[in-house]
Parts: C-alpha cells; structure tokens; sequence
C-alpha cells in the first residue's frame, strides 16, 4: 500500500500562517529560507514556486508563478509584487512591480514601485525607477533608468530592445545612465522613449524627454534630452581590425565616471530619504537593507569592470603607437596612458566617502521639508510628488552636488579624459 504523502514541514507552516499554496506538493522551500521573513497576509505561492536563500522576503500580497514556474533565489519582494514566471535571484523587486513569465533576473538589480515587464526579458545590475515599463522579449542587463510621472506617463522600453554591453575587446565597462538619479528621484520628469527593434550601445547617457526612434541602434550620448533620435544602419564596409585597440576612450571613462557618481548619490538616497518610508510596513527594515546592500553590489560590480577596462590600456597603448601616427596616436594614447597608470586614485576617489560629506546643509534642508508637511500614512510616491519647489531644489542640489564633486575629482586625476 502506498504510503500516506506528507507535506514539507516548511510548506505546512507557511500554510498555517496563511499563504495560500493551491498545490502544496508542488512548491519547494529550501532548507535555508527563514519562513518567518515571508508574510502570511495575501501571499500566493502558485504551483512550481521554489524559493531559495536566507536572504529571501515576502511581504503582503505578493504572488508568485501564476503563469509559470517561478525560482526565487536571495531576492527582497515588496507588496504586491506579482513574479508570473522565471528566475529570480539577489534582485529586489519593490511595492507593485509586475513581471510577465519567462524573466530572467539576475544579480544587482532594482526594479522601484509600479515597474512593469513584459514577457521574456533578461535583467542583470539593472535599476529602474518608478513607473519605468519594459516591453518583451528585451535584454536590458547594466544600466538605470528613470523618468516619468505615472503609470501612464512612464519612460518605456519597445520590445525586441537590447542594451548592447559587451565590446569585441571583452570588457563591460558599458553600463548607460538614462535619465539619472538628481532629478530622476522626484518623479516628475519628463519620459524617455527606446523604440522597439533597437539598441543602445553602452555606455552611454541620454537625458529626460529623449525618443529613440524604432529600429535605431543609438551609439552616442544626448545628456540634454528632449531629441528624437534616428539612425541608418548605413552601407556595409570593412577595414583592419586590430583586437586590443581601443578608441575613444576618454567618452567611455567618463560615463563611467558619471554612471559611478549617480549610484553613489543614489545609495545616499537610500541611506537617508527611503528608510522612513520602508519603516512603515511589515519587513519594511528588511527591504530597504535589501536595496542598499543591492546598490552596494551594483557599485563593486562598476568598480571591477572599469578597472578590467583600465588594464587592457597597456596593451591599446602599445598597439596605437605601432599602426597609429600624429596627432591621431595622442588623442588616442594619452587618455588610455592616463587611465592606466592613475587607476589606484581614481578608484580612491570613488571609495573614500565624498558622498557622505558632499552638501549636508543642501541634505538636511531637504529631509526638513520632506517630514514638515508629510502625511503619516502616504506612501514613498505620493510624498514625492507632493513636494514644494523649494524642497525639490534642496533635493536635486543635494545630489546634483554630490554627482558634480565626484565627477570633478575624478576627472582631475585623468585630464585627458575630460
């Protein structure tokens, strides 16, 4: 006679608390999921859930594979978070984001309030502010996004759209800044639009109000924004290629300086805006640990694939000045000589804490007006979009001037890359 099936003690106690799991037998808790990080108010683990990792959190409301199965590995999920289908790991997902099946979600990444994702998108250090919505079948790994005002109002991603961050010399020091973090975080900017069957070439930086047309590859930067931009493939051509040479670096150091600065005034944002916020809910503490610790990963993540980018200069160096002459081996040796030999202090300049003591009066001027006139009970979004001008010039200059510090000495140290 068949023996009697047992539920897992862990499935059973999750039962018990009140998630609802249609088909048990079907959901896998690994041994090291503390069940005591996951709600019990409106939480569905459909069939084919495996979550995974003591990191692991779910709040209220939040459902998982309800059109495929889902794997969950050491992510924070907010309320209300709805995962359809795919693979989920080291990535926050806060208040309402919404993703189709077929995901693919991988390390650093943080996807804020209302995100939306089509089906059968990959992700990895990705971050995207409230609002942002990505359409399907999309490669989106290595960059932030902001912009919008609403679920209607959003900065979108086209479907068939591919973030292109691998260069034939094998380095990523690639990830695109749309939008940025000074402005981004008031939620009252103008949307970007990246038109479907295209791509943007990384790194790059393209500003509030942009529209890249459908089926344009974008290859330069537009920080001004409020352009519509085209692009012709054009006529097929050949010429050497010389593996190992580099050119135009000194564009791709400083996004990457730009890029780096914009996640260090986000983390202080984090440090100090969010946490009042996140406090106010069931595993709100845990959430925002969760998003700093992601931002923390985003930012070694940059540091380590920059200083790759730094060390493949020797050899570009050595190439240019073989096949290069006049003044085109300068302009293209100098800034990869600079590079090279000043990496040490450049990566000082980003891990010594000019964020931490960059504009406090600016800082504090804001966190004032943000607590003055704050409802007890309106959420991270509402409170933002309410604010006065005089509080959104505090903020903004708060982490426009933390942003421009570290740019600057950055920039000092490499000249030529300026």
């Amino acid at each position: 006679m068949d023996k009697e099936y047992v539920l897992p003690d862990k499935v059973a106690k999750l039962m018990k608390k009140g998630v609802r799991i249609p088909n048990p037998c079907s959901v896998e808790i690994g041994g090291d999921v503390d069940i005591e990080r996951i709600s019990g108010r409106g939480v569905v683990l459909y069939s084919g859930t495996k979550l995974y990792g003591d990191k692991t959190l779910i709040c209220a409301d939040t459902k998982l594979g309800y059109e495929a199965p889902v794997t969950v590995v050491d992510c924070q999920l907010g309320r209300g978070v709805k995962l359809n289908g795919g693979f989920f790991k080291e990535s926050v997902f806060l208040d309402g984001v919404e993703m189709a099946y077929g995901a693919h979600v991988r390390d650093g990444c943080i996807l804020e309030e209302e995100v939306r994702v089509g089906h059968t998108v990959g992700l990895k250090q990705t971050i995207l502010f409230p609002f942002v919505t990505l359409g399907s079948l999309i490669n989106f790994c290595d960059c932030l996004m902001s912009g919008g005002t609403n679920s209607k109002n959003h900065s979108e991603v086209g479907s068939s759209y591919v973030h292109l961050n691998y260069t034939p010399n094998q380095d990523k020091a690639t990830a695109s800044l749309i939008g940025d973090v000074p402005t981004g975080v008031m939620l009252n900017q103008a949307p970007i639009f990246l038109g479907g069957q295209g791509g943007l070439v990384g790194p790059a930086r393209i500003g509030h109000g942009t529209v890249i047309a459908a089926g344009t590859v974008y290859k330069k930067d537009c920080p001004e924004g409020g352009k519509l931009l085209t692009g012709d493939c054009g006529a097929a051509s050949e010429k050497d290629f010389h593996r190992g040479l580099y050119c135009g670096v000194g564009r791709k150091v400083r996004n990457n300086i730009w890029y780096i600065a914009n996640l260090l005034a986000l983390k202080q944002w984090y440090l100090h805006v969010r946490p009042s916020f996140f406090h106010t809910h069931e595993f709100g503490r845990e959430l925002c640990e969760g998003a700093v610790e992601k931002l923390d990963m985003a930012l070694k993540e940059r540091l380590k694939r920059f200083k790759a980018f730094s060390e493949n200069m020797e050899e570009s160096v050595r190439i240019g000045k073989d096949i290069l002459t006049g003044e085109k081996k300068k302009s293209a040796t100098d800034p990869e000589e600079d590079l090279f030999n000043n990496w040490p202090q450049l990566e000082g300049c980003f891990t010594k804490g000019l964020e931490e003591t960059t504009a406090l009066e600016k800082r504090d001027l804001f966190l004032g007006a943000l607590n003055s006139g704050r409802e007890a009970e309106a959420g991270y979004v509402k409170t933002i979009q309410s604010l006065g001008d005089n509080a959104l010039s505090f903020g903004t200059g708060w982490l426009q001037t933390v942003v421009d510090r570290i740019i600057q000495e950055a920039l000092d140290i490499v000249p030529s890359c300026k």
